[in-house]
């Protein structure tokens, strides 16, 4: 998330370099200098889905019909302004970058917690602005949603950061959207806040890295050397600790204490012992260690864009492009096609497996104290070993080599200490080798019908391939979904299934009005839970989607098309107190006869599978719950919700979670996790 303490340091030591700036203005401006151009603007994404998502209600799953208007929103109002918006997502976690990946989700696991907490005493969402997660699956959703808006949106295939600010300078783009100071250090084109950004005005603040040097007295080649030796995602503040102690012993030596006072002790060090002034040339003039002047190296590497160069390196090379690690396993044409499909967002997970076969998957509204369903890492493994099956060979090659997965998945009890290799496993009906060729290159008829058997084969529903013709693309996706939830998990109720189902039918009749009226009188932490594993399933299902050649439209699976957070909540409510269905699916008596076709479907599949589902009605699990009134969950709606909690993650002692092994949820007395084949990995 940028350089430790520089995004304080503008604004509240050194307010210069915070310029509030028209956009319009500045479009009409940029187009006259370039009238070749349009007046273009690089948005980071995950930088972006804060802002993005401000839905009232987030715990229940997301309500994408709505954050949906809001992109379309924000689309408009560029647009109206004369701006085109070029969407980069990150597409990959470089190794460099891992651990301080590691740490933010240790500590997004400890909001979660409290989440869980609060829902449990309370029986409500949160209202604290520093207690809120983003819905499941949000980063991954928005690629597709702003491609179904007719926006350029790229994946990245490095760092993130560092493709949006080659882009935007070899592009000649008028600014950078987004919320990281990283963006100041790079010498790229201006960096724009979107944390300040108002769409009503079009107005924004310029983070001004010409305005930082002349405060420093820095050259615009000395901000990578301030970022590493303030501390950074890739060299931490632990590293340059004694240099920086150095360098503030000897600027309060010179100077009064003042507010931000590290930054300036830092950039008075790198201006005293700069090579301009001495000798010596580069970092050698800083008497490093080695340990210091490694990490330096690298850090200051991962600034410079091509071309750009450095006074602190003996020799500005970049930093190496990443080798592709599967290479050998994968024909040249799929690796092309999964690199060309994964740049321009088509796709999801496929590229990551190819290439370097490490993917990772981040927080999930989950709770820790669960004890009858498992997290969604464990519950859909045998669907991404059959993804992985179908992507790389199953067999050792010549030198007796076994291929297996890298999984960094974020779950209640994983300490992320090393990632999980997960092996490859084949489909349960597949003939022989699976034809990646044919899956994907080949056009012909018979070809989708492959395409459909083998998504379905993914998800264990090979058999129902025929009936499963009748419905449209959305009702397969759910009806996937809550059979596989049901078969892996074995502890759904017919009311559970009820509630997914009923949603999927009702998502399906309501206008985005209507769904703007939605409400419920209490949250329940079971409920939670379980919308999440159905929205976490959806990027799973573009997985196989993409895997198997696109056998349904990506647009047909999103969960703008199948699902909605507080509609679900509200279905889970009404099943668990015994509501009739046709108050459940609101008097409406095609949809009645739609649900009741999916209905036995599904439960077909399930005895089918030895698991039969029953009803088992559930008391809700809050205390001291008070009903809700619609207004108090629109009264903030529009709010922007800023930064999350700074509280640091506090390590727990607990068992290494790989969940080849199997997990069990700690036990909510004994509070403490283990390891037990209560999810073996064998079971499909």
């Amino acid at each position: 998330m940028g350089v430790k303490g520089l995004q304080y340091f503008m604004e509240t030591c050194c307010a210069d370099t915070c310029v509030p700036v028209d956009l319009k203005q500045m479009a009409v401006d940029h187009v006259k200098a370039h009238p070749d151009r349009t007046a273009t603007v690089v948005v980071d994404g995950m930088a972006c889905l804060r802002y993005w998502y401000r839905c009232q209600a987030w715990v229940h799953g997301g309500q994408w019909q709505e954050y949906m208007h809001i992109l379309q929103e924000f689309v408009d109002a560029f647009s109206a302004a004369g701006i085109l918006l070029v969407f980069f997502f990150d597409g990959t976690v470089e190794d460099q970058k891992r651990s301080e990946w590691v740490k933010r989700r240790l500590r997004v696991n400890q909001d979660i917690a409290r989440i869980f907490q609060h829902i449990k005493t309370h029986g409500q969402q949160p209202n604290s602005r520093d207690l809120f997660c983003l819905p499941s699956g949000l980063a991954t959703f928005s690629r597709f949603a702003l491609k179904s808006l007719g926006q350029e949106t790229r994946c990245s295939v490095r760092e993130g950061d560092y493709e949006i600010s080659n882009y935007a300078l070899s592009h000649n783009c008028m600014g950078i959207l987004g919320q990281d100071t990283d963006f100041v250090i790079y010498n790229t084109v201006p960096y724009l806040s979107i944390n300040k950004l108002c769409l009503t005005n079009m107005t924004t603040v310029l983070f001004s890295r010409e305005r930082l040097c002349q405060g420093l007295k820095l050259h615009m080649t000395d901000l990578p050397l301030l970022a590493c030796l303030l501390g950074n995602d890739v060299v931490s503040e632990q590293q340059m600790q004694r240099l920086r102690n150095s360098a503030l012993a000897s600027f309060r030596k010179k100077h009064r204490q003042v507010q931000g006072d590290k930054v300036y002790a830092v950039a008075d060090f790198i201006n005293v012992h700069h090579p301009s002034t001495g000798a010596t040339f580069g970092l050698s003039s800083l008497s490093l260690v080695e340990e210091e002047k490694e990490a330096l190296e690298k850090g200051i590497r991962i600034y410079l864009l091509p071309g750009q160069t450095s006074p602190w390196l003996e020799s500005s090379r970049l930093v190496p492009e990443s080798v592709c690690l599967m290479g050998k396993f994968v024909p040249g044409d799929i690796l092309q096609a999964a690199l060309e499909k994964h740049t321009r967002a088509e796709c999801f997970l496929v590229y990551n497996v190819l290439y370097d076969g490490v993917v990772e998957c981040s927080n999930t509204l989950e709770d820790e104290d669960e004890v009858e369903l498992p997290p969604q890492a464990v519950l859909y493994l045998p669907v991404r070993e059959r993804i992985y099956g179908l992507l790389l060979p199953l067999q050792p090659d010549c030198s007796g080599q076994t291929v297996s997965v890298k999984e960094w998945f974020v779950f209640p009890g994983n300490p992320l200490k090393e990632p999980t290799r997960v092996t490859p496993k084949p489909l349960n009906n597949l003939k022989g080798p699976p034809d990646l060729m044919a899956l994907w290159f080949r056009t012909d008829p018979e070809v989708k019908a492959v395409q459909t058997s083998t998504l379905l084969d993914v998800f264990d529903l090979y058999e129902f391939t025929e009936e499963l013709k009748r419905f449209d693309s959305p009702l397969i996706a759910v009806m996937c979904l809550v059979t596989y939830i049901a078969i892996q998990a074995r502890q759904l109720s017919l009311e559970d299934v009820d509630a997914y189902l009923s949603q999927a039918v009702c998502v399906r009749l309501k206008s985005f009005g209507e769904m703007q009226q939605l409400w419920t009188p209490v949250v329940d932490p079971r409920a939670v839970q379980l919308g999440s594993l159905f929205v976490r399933g959806l990027t799973y299902l573009i997985a196989a989607n993409s895997a198997c050649g696109f056998p349904f439209p990506m647009g047909e699976l999103m969960p703008w098309k199948t699902f909605d957070g507080l509609l679900f909540h509200s279905k889970y409510l009404q099943a668990h107190s015994g509501c009739p269905k046709e108050e459940l699916l609101e008097g409406n008596s095609s949809g009645m006869s739609l649900f009741m076709s999916v209905r036995e479907l599904v439960l077909e599949a399930c005895r089918r599978r030895g698991v039969p589902i029953h009803s088992r009605p559930r008391r809700l699990q809050h205390r001291d719950a008070r009903p809700v009134e619609a207004d108090d969950l629109h009264r903030e709606r529009g709010h922007q919700l800023h930064h999350s909690t700074r509280q640091e993650f506090r390590q727990q002692p607990r068992a290494s979670a790989h969940y080849q092994h199997g997990y069990r949820p700690r036990h909510p007395k004994r509070g403490r996790y283990h390891l037990a084949p209560r999810w073996p990995q064998s079971q499909n």
